[in-house]
């Protein structure tokens, strides 16, 4: 068969039925599965054998859901988790141990921000942040022995700055290591980092692949294009044997699947961020119409910024997509489709002001969420950035009056007049 449209990708991905068999993704509500022999079981714990014994490693259901997001994005392999947060934590630390280094752009989602200073500093994994728009030179001299990666969003949340991932992936392999991109906020539908050079991706699929705020999940895909035994000796976890598998080599056995077959069999076994089936069946009635809402999301987004940019009480607009805007080239490049509904902008008078702005939103609702089909609002240097100092937030691209919209699937013509009448008021 021909390869697929990304549209019917969306709404039949990852299962096919077979006769007589449930037109819908089955869900797989069960902790454990039973096997006939001790011998059938044992060969599964050894990896020697694919199949479902406990549902904190793996699941049907999980999987074939996995399997859409994975044929979405060009992958080979993918995995659910639990929440986005728990994505980058392990496509990160599936390669990286204490003492190793991870190259980061600064404008970052404030909770992988945290992760990656605090947690994973924690952890003994040190990170340096470079801007987006840093130079071929800036970005080489960042390099040290022990990196083991570098990570980006395609569009930063909130900052909406585009990250050149070309640049960055070329960078990456010079070095010998993975380029990791965050592409919740474009989703496959608007760009597929693997055709840039990207390596590994990562979603939060909380955000528009659920879109509708009904689950908190994450993924990850592997491109299996790096290859992890041509630079063995940056990264031994992949590449020497695993004890708690009687010596498996992951690069090895499983080839292509060796990245993710390790961040599920030693990661998801270790830490058990596991996505509940329910929440997988949920995510997958999601990306069936995810296709046919990012282009309104995109309409309506576009709409508001060309708004906001023309009102005499609005500072600054940041969009992608909005011809004049700093990532407007970047975005004709990897997001010719459009970018996303979110839409950062700063209010005159700074955060008092903002904060005022968003008291008298009806449409826009205040929430820590963003990517729904319902709009929301939230002031990031208050919520999901409040725990960075204020050069933090700078280099975060948050600044203090920063107001973050997400525009939904309503009339673009309700929004504008919510807007209207809250920057008036």
């Amino acid at each position: 068969m021909a390869k697929r449209k990304i549209e019917t990708v969306c709404v039949q991905g990852g299962y096919t039925p077979g006769n007589g068999e449930p037109r819908q993704v089955p869900i797989y509500q069960s902790t454990t599965f039973k096997y006939d022999t001790s011998e059938d079981m044992g060969k599964l714990f050894d990896l020697e054998a694919s199949g479902y014994f406990y549902s904190r490693l793996q699941n049907p259901t999980c999987d074939t859901v996995a399997q859409k997001i994975c044929e979405l994005e060009g992958g080979v392999a993918a995995m659910l988790t639990s929440s986005g947060q728990a994505a980058n934590f392990y496509a990160t630390f599936n390669i990286a141990n204490a003492g190793d280094h991870i190259i980061s752009s600064s404008t970052i989602y404030g909770g992988t921000f945290n992760l990656f200073a605090v947690t994973m500093k924690k952890m003994g994994i040190d990170f340096t942040f470079l801007s987006p728009d840093c130079s071929t030179e800036e970005l080489e001299a960042a390099f040290r022995p022990n990196t083991k990666a570098v990570f980006g969003e395609t569009i930063a949340n909130p900052a909406l700055t585009v990250l050149d991932i070309e640049k960055f992936a070329d960078a990456a392999h010079k070095h010998g290591v993975p380029l990791i991109i965050d592409n919740t906020f474009a989703t496959p539908v608007n760009c597929r980092p693997f055709e840039f050079g990207a390596d590994i991706v990562t979603h939060s699929t909380t955000k528009y692949m659920d879109g509708h705020g009904a689950q908190v999940g994450g993924c990850i895909v592997d491109s299996g294009n790096f290859d992890w035994l041509a630079h063995a000796e940056k990264f031994p976890g992949m590449c020497t044997p695993d004890d708690s598998y009687h010596g498996i080599i992951y690069a090895e056995k499983f080839g292509k699947a060796g990245y993710i077959t390790k961040a599920t069999a030693q990661l998801m076994r270790d830490f058990g961020s596991t996505p509940s089936p329910q929440s997988a069946f949920i995510l997958n009635l999601g990306l069936e119409s995810l296709h046919v809402r990012m282009a309104r999301h995109c309409e309506n987004g576009l709409a508001v910024a060309k708004f906001l940019k023309d009102h005499p009480m609005v500072d600054w607009v940041s969009y992608p997509s909005l011809e004049g805007d700093k990532y407007y080239d970047l975005a004709e490049k990897y997001l010719p489709n459009g970018s996303c509904g979110v839409v950062s902008f700063g209010v005159k008078g700074g955060r008092k002001a903002a904060e005022a702005f968003m008291k008298k939103l009806g449409v826009f609702a205040i929430e820590t969420h963003v990517a729904d089909a319902r709009s929301c609002c939230l002031h990031p240097a208050s919520a999901t950035h409040r725990q960075m100092n204020d050069d933090e937030l700078m280099a975060a691209g948050v600044r203090p009056e920063l107001v973050r919209l997400s525009c939904g699937l309503e009339s673009a013509d309700d929004l504008i007049a919510d807007l209207k009448n809250a920057l008036e008021a």
